[in-house]
């Protein structure tokens, strides 16, 4: 499997008329996914696409979006997915850094704002994506992924976490996603049922579960502790349906682990950890280690092998991304020889696993003190009247930084700042305490559904200003 065009060649000859995919746009079997995607081909073969030219594609989650993805493929381009919400200021910027000229929205061919193609760029021959990401350490960055490579991960994924005819997928990601994408695009090569969500919604995901026999759910340990409360109360569909919750996208706490398996012991949870400069996917703790290994991210993929260089994870892998769009330099600094330095730092423990510590560029500075963030939220949580848990760093004259935690309490709880630092004091040093603990209702979201801390910093700092 070397393009990914190639995907649904055998799902289309054996079942054209079983369901592929459903959503918002209505239900669509693999043969009408197939004919989607050919009208989106033809309209940019019209049009005089070039090949390994970038294509964007606006996503809302609908089934037509992959049709989408896989007519740009078939016509030889490249997908940029960028989603329908975005800010059209930041829409149209990365637009012009793709030097897109044709726009796919819901199935149509649109023209985007470049009259012209963009020159041959070498870095692009053989690509699938370009994934910019969520820009949250600075501009976001331009992430090309070639068919050989992704593909390759995709099959090297479904040796670990098997999927098949009868896989019925709830996706709740976005396909801007890197995680969304494969879940999605490995449940349609293996002849299975797609549903996807539009966005996130915790009751809306729970009356999916009682009504439909879902056994895939991709999910970010956020949107977790949404649907973690709703549980006791919720009917959920059982009839001997092995279902598997693949959790990714941010760190898992080891207290979320314990509640969800307490909450739904008939499941099965698998951790996830991957970038989508490596495909995704690259480390694994699969359910039978959950009770052991609680709290790392387990053991690497096939083929992927890492180190750990002055506290960081770096990685080395086959399915590595070609680099990214127009920077070279970037992409060389982001590399070690052969390993890629992801920039999370990690420990590993006594049997081998590696567990994340935090984000070497989001390490708090205060008073000359590095805190990870990662570590005090991990601790709140664990506090039983904590919901959810996000730390940051803001700028403080006298300290450099200050620590700030927003709280999320639990249903009819109230905890005070005062009590909560009370209870961490024999649990985080002196140093690591929050300086200050707000409360709310909900944490700051990205638009692939993790937890945004640079949000909550900038609404803090602009809060103090």
């Amino acid at each position: 499997m070397q393009h990914l065009s190639q995907l649904l060649d055998e799902p289309l000859a054996h079942h054209p008329e079983q369901l592929a995919a459903r959503g918002i746009d209505g239900d669509f079997s693999y043969a009408a996914l197939d004919r989607a995607a050919d009208g989106v081909a033809r309209g940019l073969a019209a049009r005089a696409l070039r090949p390994d030219e970038p294509v964007v594609i606006r996503i809302g989650n609908r089934a037509l979006d992959l049709a989408g993805f896989l007519g740009i493929w078939r016509a030889r381009g490249v997908a940029v997915p960028i989603h329908r919400t975005a800010p059209e200021r930041a829409a149209r910027a990365l637009i012009a850094r793709s030097g897109a000229r044709f726009t796919i929205e819901a199935g149509d061919v649109l023209a985007s704002e470049a009259d012209r193609p963009a020159p041959e760029r070498p870095l692009l021959h053989g690509a699938a994506f370009i994934i910019f990401t969520s820009g949250t350490t600075g501009a976001p960055k331009g992430v090309v992924l070639r068919h050989r490579a992704f593909a390759a991960k995709l099959a090297t994924i479904d040796r670990v976490f098997p999927f098949g005819e009868a896989t019925r997928t709830l996706l709740v990601l976005q396909l801007t996603f890197s995680f969304g994408q494969w879940v999605s695009l490995l449940t349609l090569y293996r002849g299975g049922v797609l549903t996807l969500h539009e966005k996130f919604d915790a009751e809306r995901v729970l009356a999916a579960l009682a009504e439909e026999r879902l056994n895939r759910i991709g999910i970010v340990p956020t949107m977790m502790r949404a649907v973690l409360p709703r549980l006791a109360t919720a009917t959920i569909a059982r009839d001997g349906i092995q279902r598997l919750f693949m959790a990714g996208g941010e760190p898992m706490a080891e207290s979320l682990a314990r509640a969800w398996g307490a909450a739904l012991p008939s499941a099965a949870l698998a951790d996830i950890y991957g970038l989508t400069e490596t495909s995704t996917c690259d480390f694994h703790l699969l359910p039978g280690d959950q009770a052991l290994h609680s709290g790392t991210i387990g053991m690497p993929m096939p083929e992927v092998a890492f180190a750990i260089d002055e506290g960081e994870l770096q990685i080395k892998t086959p399915f590595i991304m070609a680099g990214y769009l127009d920077a070279p330099e970037l992409t060389a600094a982001a590399f070690r020889g052969d390993y890629f330095k992801t920039g999370d730092l990690a420990d590993l423990t006594t049997a081998g696993r590696v567990k994340l510590v935090g984000r070497a560029k989001e390490l708090i500075l205060r008073g000359g003190n590095k805190v990870s963030p990662l570590e005090v939220e991990r601790t709140f949580l664990d506090h039983p009247d904590v919901a959810e848990a996000l730390a940051t760093g803001v700028d403080d004259a006298r300290l450099g930084e200050t620590i700030h935690l927003l709280i999320v309490p639990r249903a009819d709880r109230a905890p005070t700042p005062e009590r909560l630092r009370q209870w961490a004091a024999d649990r985080l040093e002196r140093y690591k305490l929050p300086d200050v603990i707000h409360f709310g209702t909900e944490i700051p979201l990205g638009r692939t559904g993790k937890a945004d801390r640079a949000a909550l910093r900038a609404r803090l700092s602009a809060d103090r200003a």
